[in-house]
């Protein structure tokens, strides 16, 4: 609820966009999950990036610096 709820708010992406990301992040073995009981409703589940998605994390932050620095020389802002 939490990533869902920070994602919404900063990037304006919805739960109908996040949750089959975070699904398909737990099928290719990027996250693993766990549910764990809660008080108020039902069981909560928490995502823990595994090293793969560590891994690709690490890779796709790369990615984006560049890209991001290539847009920024474009806009004449480096």
């Amino acid at each position: 609820y939490e990533i869902a709820s920070e994602l919404a708010t900063g990037v304006g992406m919805g739960e109908g966009t996040i949750y089959p990301l975070m699904r398909r992040m737990q099928d290719d073995k990027l996250v693993e999950t766990r549910l764990a009981e809660s008080n108020s409703g039902p069981p909560r589940k928490y995502y823990r990036l595994t090293p793969a998605g560590r891994a690709a994390f690490a890779a796709q932050k790369r990615e984006w610096r560049t890209f991001a620095d290539a847009v920024n020389r474009l806009l004449g802002e480096r």
